[in-house]
């Protein structure tokens, strides 16, 4: 990686644990104080420079809040078990901090059955829409979760996917590592970590 895809690398990391934001956006901020040209670091050398962030500034704290995290997405993904969650993004991999959401990918039959048994838990959810270049875009409905532990709600993203998608879910990086985990991985992956 270059001088500057590192200092981009760098400058992405303190934004997505110290604010929050997701990869990309986190990409594009730090580039814009390079110009156009600049070369763009992977997701997964962000991710690389999240961790050392986190080592050197939030090592103290961050573990507690990843693990509150954890909780809230293990209490949705058994609440969900009907459409086959999925942790995904920093909670998955390990990176998140008390200001992350929870993504849970739901592999559906009917995407709207999922909505449609939030209404009738009486949760209340907004929906959006994620763009997927050269598919139809993704379904995302979105919940505030208590966290005791944080003494805060935490945001939790439901995205709807087609059953068929759930075939690619598992497929993992370029290091090997799953983007992705189910109720059961998650779960050791907690008492891993205990």
């Amino acid at each position: 990686m270059s001088g500057e895809a590192l200092e981009i690398a760098a400058g992405a990391a303190r934004l997505v644990a110290e604010e929050g934001m997701e990869y990309g956006a986190a990409k594009r901020r730090a580039a814009r104080a390079f110009g156009r040209r600049a070369e763009l670091p992977s997701n997964e050398e962000i991710e690389d420079a999240v961790r050392e962030h986190i080592d050197l500034f939030m090592a103290d704290t961050q573990p507690a809040e990843l693990a509150a995290l954890r909780e809230v997405a293990l209490l949705w993904m058994e609440r969900l078990a009907a459409w086959r969650p999925h942790l995904s993004g920093a909670v998955w991999r390990g990176t998140a901090t008390r200001l992350s959401a929870v993504h849970l990918d739901l592999y559906c039959d009917d995407p709207k059955a999922a909505e449609i048994a939030l209404i009738n838990a009486g949760v209340a959810f907004d929906t959006g829409s994620l763009d997927r270049p050269g598919r139809e875009p993704l379904e995302v409905l979105t919940v505030a979760s208590p966290s005791a532990p944080l003494g805060e709600s935490v945001t939790v993203h439901l995205m709807l996917h087609d059953l068929d998608d759930q075939r690619g879910a598992l497929k993992p990086d370029a290091r090997g590592r799953p983007w992705r985990g189910d109720l059961a991985a998650l779960q050791r992956l907690m008492a891993e970590n205990a």
